[in-house]
């Protein structure tokens, strides 16, 4: 056997909380933690059953698991039989490589479920595998597999033949409910358990006959098939729906000998047209009924929710998990600010607009108004420095997108985080307060980088209007003439602006898009009603903080000779009101809000677009408003040595469903491992 990997190393030292003469060891509780992560999905298979794996990989049965014991164990899942290979090795507790019956009796009944259906290990089918009771025979691997595979089977004919007291070859409803519930419920949708005794209406009876059972249980094992043939029926279709006659043609095109009887065909259909009666089927009815792991779009939107919410709020206990959460938004983010730059320089004239209206000061008597209007500023730039002139600054504008973006949603995310209630909801003063704090954590990232994006938006108009002295700078000029405190001038206005903006803003754009066009975990907005919907939360958002934008602008331009120089926030806004009045305050008003709707739209599109371009399977899409919306049914890709454990812990429920549950754990012990339930 080979040495174990840094990553296999890696993850048993980090759950490893045994030392005994130098060496570290995993308890149960340890191999369970790292065996089955407590974010997966456990609502068919529970995470105490992953603890009965434990006694496969204590190889030495004394309670704890060495390094070499996890090799074996993590080697052992990577071997293509693992499933039936863990199943094998708990039955051979001595490893002598044959299963003797006694003992798998034994083992057995001691993890059988007090409700379990009655099942007899003398009886004919036993015996073909096991030998009769006089001459019963030890199993080998591949003849205990070839067992494990057809048990479930064996023990639905029992069940049925336990029911059916009169040989009339029926049972009711309810009866065929209660014996795939004890017997495959962790194979079975939520939606299949609850429609399972509609069986009979498949052929119009009040009874389900054994022949509808074979079939059942006929399709449940070829579900992996259905899915395939389904997926690529759906793909051929126009509209993605299929109807019984597309199923059935695509069947025989993608198999040879496995085709579908025409009651498995009934029995399909029957359950998948409860969900959806039209006859036009799309993959996810098929998946709805027939995936064990399918789960509503507003569960799967919770869980999504409530994973970057416990990460939020652990962030200081546990940083690698909410870290692991914004590495993940990486993607996001990166597509955020290319779209966000691509928007900023379509909509960057009125920005450079704004700040020059901002600037412009009340006529003194003898001068006269550099602009009339934003349009005759408009003007006026073109014809006096040229089309590069509306685009002075913009450098800045583009660098400072990315930072802004992240620390926005990421600051976002945790406050958000931190003041969701235990019900899962968020009033509207934490998504004003998450908002707000967005905001101000920006401050830091934007300040600098709109300083030197504002003195390079007016240095033009210096030189151009013969203003003595003035000179046209560069970006690194102005940062060493600056300083580092003198980039942050300002920084008190911005605040004042940054801050209700997104506190307005965020809540705005959320409701909207929530409470007007209805979006939710069935419903996805196309790129109008989110341009719609990010216009009119920006219109209050930009208009109502004008003020604050045109006393930062004033902070952080450089007076002209015979201006006055501002000594501080409160000196700015008694100057301008007492020299320009209160309409002074709304400069730039109307420019900043017509700025929002089309810097949003170019923004929401590019947006779109890059994500069909460069899109990132898996993932979840994340708004601006910071809130996680499913794209598909798909999640990200649990780790293998996970999905290896869950599909031998399938086999194993099929013995009993009850199987591998740690009934000898103490409710104290019990409590150390989240989740963990016990038979007692």
């Amino acid at each position: 056997m080979s040495d174990p990997s840094e990553l296999s190393k890696k993850t048993f030292y980090r759950h490893a909380s045994v030392a005994q003469d130098g060496d570290k060891f995993l308890n149960l509780e340890d191999f369970l933690n790292a065996i089955a992560p407590p974010n997966e999905d456990y609502h068919k298979i529970s995470r105490n059953s992953y603890a009965v794996l434990f006694q496969v990989a204590d190889r030495n049965h004394r309670g704890l698991v060495s390094l070499k014991d996890w090799h074996a164990f993590e080697t052992l899942l990577e071997r293509p039989d693992a499933e039936y290979l863990i199943a094998f090795k708990l039955f051979d507790q001595e490893g002598r490589g044959e299963v003797d019956f006694n003992k798998f009796v034994e083992l057995y009944k001691a993890n059988r479920s007090p409700d379990a259906l009655p099942f007899d290990w003398n009886s004919k089918w036993a015996s073909l595998y096991l030998g009769d009771s006089r001459k019963r025979h030890s199993l080998s691997y591949q003849m205990f597999s070839q067992m494990l595979s057809g048990l479930m089977g064996e023990r639905v004919r029992q069940a049925f033949q336990h029911y059916d007291h009169d040989n009339t070859g029926y049972i009711s409803p309810d009866q065929f409910q209660e014996i795939l519930s004890k017997t495959a419920a962790h194979k079975l949708s939520d939606t299949m358990l609850d429609n399972l005794h509609t069986l009979c209406n498949a052929s119009n009876s009040s009874r389900v006959s054994y022949a509808q059972v074979r079939a059942f249980l006929n399709v449940i094992r070829n579900v992996d098939l259905l899915d395939i043939i389904a997926n690529q029926a759906t793909q051929k279709s126009k509209d993605g729906t299929i109807t019984r006659e597309d199923f059935m043609t695509e069947a025989a095109r993608s198999t040879k000998f496995s085709l579908f009887t025409p009651m498995e065909v009934e029995v399909l259909f029957h359950f998948v047209s409860i969900i959806n009666p039209t006859g036009r089927l799309s993959l996810d009815d098929f998946r709805r009924v027939f995936d064990p792991t399918w789960q509503d779009p507003y569960t799967r939107y919770r869980q999504s929710e409530q994973i970057k919410v416990d990460a939020a709020k652990n962030a200081l206990v546990n940083p690698s998990s909410f870290l692991g959460e914004v590495f993940e938004s990486v993607y996001n983010f990166a597509l955020g600010s290319l779209a966000g730059a691509f928007g900023a320089t379509v909509v960057y004239p009125i920005d450079l607009v704004k700040t020059r209206m901002q600037n412009q000061r009340s006529a003194t008597p003898g001068q006269q108004l550099l602009y009339k209007n934003s349009w005759d500023c408009f003007k006026k730039v073109i014809s006096r420095e040229g089309f590069k002139g509306l685009y002075s600054g913009l450098g800045p504008q583009l660098i400072g997108v990315a930072p802004e973006k992240a620390i926005k949603l990421t600051a976002n995310d945790l406050v958000r985080g931190k003041l969701t209630q235990k019900d899962g909801t968020l009033p509207v003063w934490a998504e004003v307060i998450a908002g707000g704090t967005a905001g101000a954590c920006q401050v830091v990232f934007t300040n600098p980088l709109e300083i030197v994006k504002i003195r390079l938006q007016v240095q033009g108009e210096l030189a151009k209007s013969g203003v003595e002295g003035a000179q046209r700078r560069s970006a690194l000029w102005i940062i060493r003439h600056l300083g580092l405190v003198g980039l942050y001038k300002g920084a008190s206005a911005c605040l004042l602006r940054d801050v209700p903006f997104s506190a307005i803003y965020f809540p705005a754009y959320a409701h909207l898009k929530k409470d007007y066009f209805g979006e939710g975990p069935t419903k996805q907005l196309n790129i109008g009603q989110l341009l719609i919907a990010g216009a009119i939360a920006g219109i209050p958002a930009a208009y109502f903080t004008t003020p604050c934008d045109v006393i930062k602008t004033r902070l952080q331009v450089e007076a002209r000779k015979g201006q006055t120089s501002y000594r501080g926030l409160t000196h700015a806004a008694t100057t301008i009101m007492k020299e320009e009045g209160f309409q002074a305050f709304f400069k730039g008003g109307p420019a900043r809000v017509l700025r929002s709707s089309p810097q949003f739209g170019c923004t929401l599109a590019a947006y779109e677009f890059l994500k069909q371009i460069l899109p990132l399977p898996g993932t979840a899409h994340k708004t601006e408003a910071g809130h996680v919306q499913p794209s598909s049914q798909a999640r990200p890709e649990p780790p293998v040595k996970y999905l290896r454990s869950r599909n031998a812990l399938k086999i194993l429920l099929d013995i009993d469903k009850n199987f591998g549950k740690p009934g000898t754990l103490t409710s104290e012990k019990a409590k150390l491992i989240p989740g963990l339930k016990t038979n007692n």
